[in-house]
């Protein structure tokens, strides 16, 4: 595994490792470990990879979507706590959804999520060049909303019965950030 190096960008106490369609070709093209394959993702079953492979052998981009993930590694100990990105993006649109997830319950609630969305959003608007990025949370989820609102987000709406969580369909409040509020949120937060 010495030979794959990762894209990344540091925040105070994380690396964020990215993680693009070329990546994941390269981790699920057979010359990486089981072992090597669950340290990168952080995960801690078979099942948790198992899922993942399924996701790329399935298609995670197409002709016209794509993503770019990065996964939160802590500097001290280097634990995978989580991911964050864009997925669904729209190339052609320059739209993105924005998703994110701490996996590690002990690390919730220490603004290791906000630390790392903000170089984040900045890869999304100056770098991938989004004139609008989504983000979708249950409307119950406070810590979410509240970090979207944080990050400039603005409430649109809600989607009824938008996902399907532990056999029930939930709501998701819908969130958006457009290139030119993102732009004046960044000036009024310095």
């Amino acid at each position: 595994m010495d030979t794959l190096s990762f894209n990344t960008i540091e925040t105070e106490r994380l690396i964020l490792r990215e993680m693009t369609p070329s990546v994941f070709d390269l981790l699920f093209g057979g010359s990486v470990s089981e072992s090597e394959l669950m340290h990168i993702f952080g995960f801690l079953t078979q099942e948790e990879l198992d899922v993942q492979r399924a996701k790329y052998h399935q298609g995670m981009a197409t002709f016209n979507k794509s993503f770019l993930y990065y996964y939160l590694t802590e500097k001290v100990g280097g634990r995978n706590i989580g991911w964050c990105g864009f997925h669904t993006w729209y190339l052609q649109h320059r739209r993105a959804e924005l998703g994110y997830g701490i996996t590690v319950e002990t690390e919730k609630r220490k603004g290791l999520m906000s630390e790392a969305l903000k170089p984040i959003m900045h890869q999304g608007f100056k770098v991938m060049n989004l004139q609008r990025v989504e983000a979708f949370a249950s409307p119950r989820n406070e810590p979410s909303v509240k970090l979207l609102k944080n990050l400039g987000f603005v409430n649109e709406g809600l989607m009824r019965k938008h996902f399907f969580v532990n056999d029930v369909y939930e709501d998701s409040a819908v969130f958006s950030l457009l290139d030119t509020e993102y732009d004046a949120h960044i000036n009024q937060s310095r």
